[in-house]
């Protein structure tokens, strides 16, 4: 890009030099002039005149380029030399600026694309090999050294370092690692040696979702950016169809008018009426929006949700991992006739398969190795536990609407604290508390939500109503909804989102229970370091901090970015309606028609990169 930019500076330097020679010099042959002016006019036109040209063949006639061509030709036709090399040679000085302003805003996002790896440090019979992150397959030992990238996502087998994770999640803190954290691919490791194993394929790894994530958010086009493709398809016919008025009808009409006039004021008419201002500024606009939230850590996968956030006025938040740690612990454990070991023996075998974080937190208080062919007939139930064949006992793990179930008579635990039910073959074995911490960061997140104008957030939870209550209190939130199973959470979120009231509905989430309300609410937004796979799919907007404050910071910038598309759309209009009816009554002419052309462009695209001056208070 670098190289394009010189050329096209070089193109510009020696056409101006020409045009200046053609303007000063006096020749006695005038052929010598028109050498000169024709010799600047190709050097800076010859690519406009060529789009032209291949747009009419694949039969798109009707855009800048045709305009451009047929005013500078019409004006060498009637002798106006000097005006026609004006015309494309401030059109290229325009052009050059902005192409200067696009690539200075795509900056904000190409730091995301410094995240993918060159290659991996593959460990095979103890030698270390370079090959293509892609060529490794899960479960294979890598090797990352000190200032490499991570090039998969893996879990530290060996090893501690601290990361630098500032691509991936805007953060400038160093991260440490130990031994069995999970690491994310992307980051930068800037210490020790780690030996990872990896856990997932380079194409389902996080630095391969975020580059498709950036490479992709183009394709989704705002209401605003499909209203100037639309606008430019009607308006561009309008005003070629009155330029060719302009120049035939008057002279037809007004006796002893002078031809060539009425031939210029079309041509004026034409240079002026390129709506180069909206189909560059306003996608411009939107490029720099999501540019500036990814700085952050949040990702905006297209301009369409970038603009839906601008309209949300209700954020509706699963609790546990979004606005809680999502890493419980286990309390207490409560035994009628086993030993509480063996109890909790029990109840961490029959979650064996399980990842939910009541699941791990049972396996890493139970703290020793399980053996899975001691497990069989695991089920799942949805929003209340699991059951399985634990050494050929019956074992149900879950919560209270397991017991009813079951039909099993136990003790209900009156705590706050979530609390896990064993049952063993059919008889009541005792209970497990595990509690959950609220997040230091949701205390900021619902603050600053309330601060950028959300005037409803709403807290749903699978616990029961106690802990929902108590956290809500803690937060400050009034509306909150408990005992939820996860087709409960879908159902809800359908009827909030169907109440215009709230404005356009934001969900944020971080489990694959989630994918579903994900998928439903206006914009779905996932914790992307800890959220599912399914989650981070299904997701419109991706969190990679895992800060949900940060989503504040993500609607002021849609806000802010709306707020200049407006101003683009109505300043770019104005301006062209004024020196349209200008031109086409003489009063102004080809000269400041080109100006105010350029002039409105440069104008348009120094007011959408105001989006990337935004930081976070």
């Amino acid at each position: 890009m670098e190289k394009e930019n010189k050329l096209s500076l070089l193109k510009i330097i020696i056409s101006f030099l020409l045009f200046l020679l053609g303007l000063l010099l006096r020749f006695d042959y005038v052929i010598i002039n028109k050498i000169l002016y024709f010799g600047s006019y190709i050097i800076v036109g010859y690519e406009v005149i060529w789009n032209a040209l291949k747009h009419i063949i694949k039969g798109n006639v009707l855009d800048e380029n045709f305009l451009m061509t047929v005013a500078t030709i019409g004006a060498f036709a009637i002798g106006e030399y000097p005006e026609a090399v004006l015309v494309m040679l401030l059109y290229e000085i325009g052009e050059s600026l902005q192409d200067y302003q696009v690539d200075k805003s795509k900056k904000a996002v190409e730091h995301l694309m410094n995240i993918k790896p060159d290659y991996a440090n593959i460990l095979e019979n103890d030698k270390i090999k370079k090959i293509d992150p892609v060529k490794v397959s899960v479960g294979d030992i890598i090797i990352v050294k000190p200032g490499e990238k991570v090039p998969l996502d893996g879990k530290v087998i060996e090893g501690e370092s601290f990361l630098n994770t500032f691509a991936l999640t805007g953060e400038s803190v160093p991260k440490r690692v130990f031994p069995n954290d999970d690491i994310l691919s992307g980051t930068i490791n800037t210490s020790g040696t780690l030996k990872l194993k990896v856990t997932k394929k380079f194409g389902e790894s996080t630095v391969s979702k975020i580059l498709d994530l950036v490479q992709n958010a183009s394709n989704k086009k705002s209401k605003s950016e499909n209203f100037i493709t639309k606008f430019a398809k009607i308006y561009t016919p309008i005003v070629v169809g009155i330029a060719i008025l302009l120049m035939i009808v008057p002279p037809l009409l007004i006796e002893n008018t002078n031809f060539n006039t009425w031939i210029y004021r079309a041509l004026s008419f034409l240079v002026v009426s390129c709506p180069c201002a909206l189909v560059i500024s306003i996608p411009l606009s939107f490029f720099c929006g999501i540019g500036t939230s990814s700085k952050m850590g949040v990702l905006i996968k297209g301009s369409n949700y970038l603009e839906a956030l601008s309209k949300a006025n209700c954020v509706v938040c699963d609790k546990t991992g979004t606005l809680t740690e999502g890493t419980f612990k286990v309390r207490k454990v409560e035994s009628n006739y086993l030993e509480k070991e063996e109890l909790l023996k029990y109840a961490a075998f029959a979650e064996y398969f399980s990842t939910h974080p009541i699941a791990i937190s049972l396996k890493e208080a139970y703290g020793k190795e399980i053996n899975p062919k001691n497990i069989k007939n695991t089920k799942e139930i949805p929003g209340m536990g699991t059951s399985s064949l634990v050494f050929s006992k019956s074992v149900l793990v879950g919560n209270e609407k397991l017991m009813e179930k079951y039909n099993i008579s136990f003790e209900k635990y009156e705590g706050i604290e979530t609390v896990v039910y064993v049952v063993i073959d059919n008889k009541y074995a005792g209970y497990i508390t595990i509690s959950d911490e609220i997040k230091r960061d949701s205390f900021e997140a619902v603050r600053e939500l309330k601060r950028v104008g959300i005037e409803n957030v709403i807290m749903l939870t699978g616990d029961k109503e106690d802990i929902a209550k108590s956290v809500a209190k803690k937060l400050k939130i009034k509306e909150y909804y408990a005992n939820l199973l996860p087709q409960d959470k879908v159902s809800l979120l359908e009827k909030i989102t169907q109440n215009r009231e709230y404005g356009n509905v934001i969900f944020v989430g971080d489990g694959i229970n989630d994918a579903a309300a994900l998928s439903l609410a206006d914009i779905g937004v996932a914790m992307g370091a800890i959220g599912s796979d399914a989650a981070v799919e299904a997701s419109d907007i991706v969190i990679m901090t895992d800060e949900i404050s940060r989503l504040a910071h993500s609607i002021n910038i849609s806000k802010k970015t709306m707020k200049i598309v407006r101003q683009n759309i109505v300043f770019s209009i104005s301006i062209k309606i004024l020196v349209l009816l200008l031109s086409a009554f003489g009063i102004t002419n080809m000269w400041i028609a080109i100006f105010a052309d350029v002039g409105v462009s440069l104008l348009a695209i120094m007011n959408a990169t105001r989006v990337m001056m935004y930081k976070e208070k």
